[in-house]
């Protein structure tokens, strides 16, 4: 699809930057959202290309003159479209199953550029990881290395590993989102990551490579990374005087993004105190960013289908759901609930954005003030992480469509479910 619609509009405060407004409501890069949903439906996921390639050009230019390779975190947003793009601009890949590896490559990705996560990584993602010849396994326990030395010593290979190192540093994050404290599952305790190095350069079909560290997601204080990459820069210099040099340090993602009224640090100013810590090492760096990448460059587009004011709350029943964009429900999240084209006259009121869905937890946005008439276009901003990707067909629906705009065109990065598709698999008693 294409679209001639151009924008006069300046920029706005929105987060995600490529959006303006204009005589056709609301502009993504050069294309009216209500032609992406008059030409692909409600609800769609929006992407902005632009903004996916200046958010991986900021890690790329405050990275510059470092040996590094910056993975973009898949479990954020594995669209092939998205993944196309950002394997396009040289991105490694951080997954975390078997099947996210099979998206990378689909979309261009190298396996050399991949390293591996996870807590429960099966024998048969192992076989496919190694087979494939991927870039690094993030070991997150002891008993992980075990199943991976004797898999890979199964098939004649050696896989490259690296700890995932828990370094029991609070990231003040949101407690669903945190990963780096003692209390969490992720990664092997600190306390115990020297002795398991050493049991690791003993062990068949591995190659000790580097060492990773992970504390969180939706981080608005870098000092809490450095706190953490202290702490495993003085375990990598004690591996090296036993004997145990790693080739790189992998200290993983986590920089927030303003949904509301956050201010995080640029890219820049996040990796400075890192990046000062590592002047005149010889370790190649890692970096495993997903949210800052992809979640402002979307947005997911739904209709309202019914107004429905009521004694204590006014409702604006859309229909996007829970199913669609999960964040709400399940973390309290906030995303901005923005009109696309409000009609004039319309007088603005108070309303819970909700869902069809058949549970009071269905919201996808609070007491929000919108300009609203049904059937209108509403925009809810900063979806481009965790949002298609935590989606799910309950109460049998259709995932949504997706599509990545390009200037003034419009790319359909993912068709939307049909209703068949969802039991095609299924079998009714005899």
């Amino acid at each position: 699809m294409s679209t001639a619609i151009r924008s006069t509009a300046t920029p706005t405060e929105f987060p995600l930057p490529t959006l303006t407004r204009s005589a056709r409501g609301l502009v993504l890069e050069g294309v009216a959202l209500a032609d992406v949903a008059a030409a692909h439906g409600t609800p769609t996921y929006v992407y902005s290309l632009a903004a996916l390639r200046a958010a991986f050009n900021a890690y790329r230019d405050a990275l510059a003159g470092r040996r590094v390779l910056v993975c973009y975190a898949v479990k954020a947003n594995s669209n092939l479209g998205v993944l196309s793009a950002f394997a396009r601009l040289g991105a490694g890949f951080d997954i975390v199953s078997g099947g996210e590896l099979a998206r990378v490559l689909a979309a261009g990705g190298e396996a050399s550029r991949v390293v591996f996560s996870g807590v429960g990584k099966s024998v048969a993602e192992m076989r496919q990881a190694l087979a494939a010849g991927i870039r690094c396994f993030n070991v997150e326990s002891a008993a992980e290395l075990d199943r991976l030395s004797a898999v890979a010593s199964g098939m004649g290979k050696v896989a490259p590993i690296a700890l995932r190192v828990n370094p029991d540093v609070d990231p003040k994050t949101h407690p669903y989102i945190s990963t780096g404290l003692r209390s969490n599952k992720f990664g092997v305790a600190f306390d115990e990551a020297f002795a398991l190095y050493r049991r690791a350069a003993t062990l068949p079909g591995l190659h000790v490579a580097g060492i990773g560290c992970h504390i969180g997601s939706q981080l608005l204080d870098g000092a809490p990374v450095v706190e953490a990459a202290e702490k495993v820069l003085g375990l990598v210099d004690r591996l090296a005087a036993e004997g145990i040099v790693l080739e790189h340090i992998d200290l993983g993602g986590g920089l927030g993004i303003r949904y509301r009224d956050e201010t995080p640090p640029t890219v820049r100013d996040y990796l400075a105190p890192l990046l000062a810590l590592f002047d005149g090492r010889r370790e190649e760096l890692l970096f495993e960013p997903g949210r800052s990448l992809v979640g402002n460059a979307g947005l997911l587009l739904t209709r309202v289908e019914y107004l429905k004011p009521g004694v204590e709350k006014n409702f604006a029943v859309v229909d996007a759901a829970m199913n669609d964009l999960a964040r709400p429900a399940l973390y309290d999240a906030w995303h901005d609930a923005v009109a696309v084209a409000p009609r004039p006259g319309t007088a603005a009121a108070r309303y819970e954005v909700v869902g069809p869905i058949c549970e009071s937890g269905d919201f996808l946005a609070h007491d929000r003030e919108l300009a609203l008439a049904e059937d209108d276009l509403v925009a809810l901003l900063s979806a481009g992480a965790y949002g298609m990707t935590m989606s799910s067909n309950y109460n049998t629906r259709p995932r949504a469509a997706e599509v990545i705009v390009d200037g003034e065109r419009v790319h359909l990065v993912r068709e939307r479910e049909r209703v068949e598709q969802l039991f095609a698999g299924e079998r009714p008693l005899a």
